[in-house]
């Protein structure tokens, strides 16, 4: 608690400090890069007793460039799990059990991220068993075909949400070139051909889980210098690659798009408005712009969720995203309605509010609270060493480095209204818009 009540005073104390020299990530880190490509990065902290273990691989859905190939990412999130040369299946499950510790992953576009966190005197157990398998996978084809089920399975349960099927139809309708074309779970054909790629699933391992596109976080009760030896000595022998994937880039957006989706059971209806929208950033201020605008003309506390959802009660929530990618993604804001006569009303009004940003100049000081709040809100929640190692997961996926957090948090400080103004422009033109709507197929919905 006494940790949390100081970083929030260095929060607030940094309003006042001029935007060059203010630092919204507060602790001391060391990043080293070994010969084989494999860059670490160690943070030590006050938290006693207890370390996070972060393994951040450069490969998501943004990767899976050939055709028929899809959400093979998320396959291999699953894979890793099943077990390594020295170490059979079960084997990881039994010792994260004894060291009582907390394990899972994820995946992403742009990223799939291992993660662990458990007592000190284990890292050395922890850091052995890790590097065995990420050098030295080993599953047999029956394995892979029982975990091919087990995606397949999890996409269906997926699929029967409505939200899940307008994230998928929403990026096969706005990107035609781009692998941002396809979810992170792949499409389904590809899933149920999983069975059929054991060959191919083991050449996609060897592509990307080298030690050039990975970066290990180590952040707790730590010794800096201990722990890059301890890599070093467990990882230092993994062999680098050479494979680049070509990405395809996305064609300039020739004109509107938009879709209706009947839903076949009941649902409330679902409307989202998606522009495109810039790459991250830790230099230009495009991105930045809007992340901002985004809480400012889609959160909580904007003028649009203040009538549709509190005063006129015809949404139950409305909202947007504009999350960080390599390559440049949607802008995506989307309300959930409930009656389906309000459908083109809302639409309507989430159309007026991007027009609406184009043309007004945001109040100052409704920029400057808004960007207080974001840098808040970041140091509140890095309240232990699994936050403080998970909020630099996303950012070293983005530039491998911790310095793009201070970066990204110095370019919102930049921010004018006058960008904002500007960029809102720049992006949320007609050409670049896609439109998609769901209802239930009885509602009659267009």
């Amino acid at each position: 608690m006494k940790k949390l009540f100081l970083l929030l005073l260095f929060a607030l104390a940094a309003v006042a400090v001029p935007a060059q020299t203010r630092k919204v990530f507060p602790y001391q880190y060391q990043v080293t890069d070994l010969p084989n490509g494999l860059r670490i990065v160690t943070v030590p902290t006050d938290y006693p007793n207890l370390v996070s273990f972060y393994v951040v691989i450069g490969a998501g859905s943004r990767n899976e460039i050939e055709e028929k190939k899809s959400g093979y990412a998320h396959f291999f999130e699953h894979l890793m799990f099943r077990g390594s040369e020295n170490y059979p299946p079960g084997s990881f499950d039994a010792i994260m059990k004894k060291a009582g510790a907390s394990s899972n992953a994820s995946t992403w576009d742009d990223k799939t991220i291992y993660h662990e966190t458990f007592a000190k005197e284990d890292l050395d157990a922890v850091m052995r068993l890790e590097a065995d398998r990420f050098k030295h996978l080993k599953f047999s084809e029956e394995q892979f075909k029982t975990e091919a089920g087990a995606v397949l399975g999890e996409y269906n349960k997926n699929s029967a949400s409505p939200f899940f099927k307008m994230y998928e139809v929403m990026r096969e309708t706005a990107f035609r070139n781009h692998t941002y074309s396809h979810t992170t779970m792949g499409y389904l054909e590809d899933i149920k051909d999983y069975p059929n790629q054991y060959e191919y699933a083991w050449k996609f391992f060897n592509r990307f889980y080298r030690p050039e596109n990975a970066t290990v976080i180590v952040v707790g009760d730590i010794k800096g210098p201990a722990v890059v030896a301890m890599v070093k000595k467990y990882f230092g022998d993994w062999k680098r690659g050479d494979y680049k994937a070509e990405i395809p880039a996305e064609k300039p957006q020739d004109g509107p798009r938009s879709k209706h989706m009947d839903w076949p059971s009941a649902t409330l209806p679902i409307v989202q408005v998606a522009f495109r929208a810039p790459a991250f950033s830790e230099t230009e201020k495009d991105k930045a712009a809007l992340d901002l605008l985004r809480i400012i003309a889609f959160g909580d506390n904007s003028d649009l969720y203040q009538k549709l959802v509190l005063q006129e009660q015809k949404a139950v929530f409305i909202g947007a995203d504009a999350d960080d990618h390599i390559d440049p993604e949607l802008f995506t804001a989307y309300a959930q309605i409930k009656d389906v006569k309000d459908m083109d009303y809302i639409k309507t009004e989430l159309l007026k509010t991007f027009e609406r940003y184009t043309k007004e100049l945001v109040p100052r000081k409704k920029l400057d609270d808004t960007r207080s709040r974001l840098r808040y809100g970041f140091i509140q929640a890095m309240n232990s060493n699994e936050s403080i190692a998970g909020a630099l997961a996303q950012y070293i996926a983005l530039r491998r480095s911790p310095d793009t957090v201070d970066k990204t948090f110095a370019l919102y400080d930049s921010i004018t209204p006058e960008d904002i103004r500007r960029f809102a422009a720049k992006y949320f033109t007609e050409n670049s818009r896609t439109i998609l709507t769901l209802a239930t197929k009885q509602g009659g919905a267009k």
